[in-house]
C-alpha cells in the first residue's frame, strides 16, 4: 500500500538472481553448468566470483561489465509465500555478441534454459545457436515481459507459474478466463510449442507439442520459504529433461526439487542435492 512502512522479523543477503539459482540447482542435481553471466564493476560484482565458485561453477562465465550489478528483493510472508523485485543491472547488458562468444557451449548442451533477467538479444541468439544444433530450447519467463516473437519461436519448452502464464496468454491476445487445459491449448495456437505451467501447491500442469496433458501433484512439505522454488523446479526440469527426454520423469523429479527448495529459508542455500531429490522421490512413489 504507498505510503505504508511495515516492521520486517529479519534480514539476510545471499548470492541469487534466477539465472544464478537455477545454474546452482541444476549443479547440485549433478548437471554439469555452462552459461553466460554479466555482473558490474561495483562491491556486488565483486562477490560473484567466489559465489560462483563456492556453487562449484566456474567463474569464467562471469563478463565483467561497466556499471550495477543486478540485485533483487524478497518480501516473505509468515506462510512463506513471497513477492520479489528484479533489478537486471548487467545482466541487461548480454547481447547477440556474447551469445556467440558462447556457441560451441550453446551447441554441446542438451538444454539451453534462459530467463528474463537478461535482454531479448542474447536470448533469441542462444535459442538459435542451440536449435540450429538440434537443441532443446527451455524459457522460463520470469520476471515477465511479453515474449519477443524470434525467441517464442526458436523456444522448445516454457516453464512458468501461474502469474507468468496468465500475462503471457494476455500478451498472445488468449482469454485468461479458462482452466489450465484450456489455456495450454490456446497458447499452443499462438506458438507455445508446449508448456509447463506451476501452480504451487496445485502442482504442474503440462502440454506437449502433440497436445497431451500431464498433471503433476506437489509434494506435501513444510513451507519456510518459497523463494527459489520456481528456479528449482525449472532447473529440476531441465536437468532431466536434458538426461532423459522423458516428460513423467522430468515433471516429478522437477516438482520434487521445487519442494525440497522451499523447507529452508533462502534459495541458495536450500537447493537439493540429487541424492535428497531422489530419497523425497523414494519415499512418496
Amino acid at each position: 500500500m504507498a505510503g505504508e512502512s511495515l516492521a520486517a522479523s529479519g534480514f539476510r543477503l545471499e548470492p541469487g538472481g534466477k539465472g544464478f539459482n537455477q545454474a546452482v540447482a541444476a549443479r547440485r542435481l549433478g548437471a554439469t553448468v555452462d552459461g553466460l553471466f554479466a555482473v558490474g564493476d561495483d562491491a556486488l560484482g565483486a562477490l560473484a566470483p567466489p559465489a560462483f565458485a563456492h556453487a562449484d561453477l566456474d567463474p569464467a562465465m562471469l563478463r565483467r561489465r561497466t556499471g550495477a550489478t543486478g540485485a533483487g528483493v524478497g518480501f516473505i510472508a509468515e506462510d512463506g509465500e513471497t513477492a520479489i523485485a528484479v533489478f537486471s543491472g548487467a545482466n541487461a547488458s548480454l547481447s547477440a555478441d556474447d551469445a556467440q562468444d558462447a556457441r560451441p557451449a550453446i551447441e554441446a548442451a542438451a538444454v539451453t534454459l534462459a530467463q528474463f533477467e537478461i535482454g531479448d538479444a542474447a536470448i533469441a541468439e542462444a535459442f538459435a545457436i542451440a536449435r540450429g544444433a538440434d537443441r532443446i530450447t527451455v524459457l522460463n519467463p520470469s520476471p515477465f515481459r511479453p515474449v519477443a516473437p524470434e525467441i517464442l519461436a526458436a523456444c522448445s519448452i516454457v516453464v512458468a507459474n501461474a502469474v507468468e502464464t496468465e500475462a503471457l496468454a494476455l500478451a498472445l491476445d488468449v482469454a485468461v478466463d479458462l482452466d489450465a487445459e484450456a489455456l495450454a491449448a490456446a497458447l499452443f495456437q499462438r506458438g507455445v510449442r508446449a508448456l509447463v505451467a506451476t501452480r504451487g501447491a496445485a502442482g504442474a500442469i503440462a502440454r506437449l507439442s502433440d497436445g497431451a496433458i500431464l498433471t503433476q501433484p506437489a509434494f506435501e512439505v513444510a513451507t519456510v520459504d518459497t523463494i527459489g522454488a520456481g528456479d528449482a523446479f525449472a532447473a529440476g526440469f531441465a536437468t532431466t529433461f536434458a538426461e532423459t527426454g522423458d516428460w513423467p520423469k522430468s515433471l516429478r523429479h522437477a516438482a520434487a526439487c521445487g519442494a525440497l527448495a522451499v523447507r529452508a529459508e533462502g534459495g541458495f542455500g536450500a537447493f537439493p542435492t540429487r541424492a535428497e531429490r531422489d530419497a523425497l522421490l523414494a519415499a512418496v512413489w
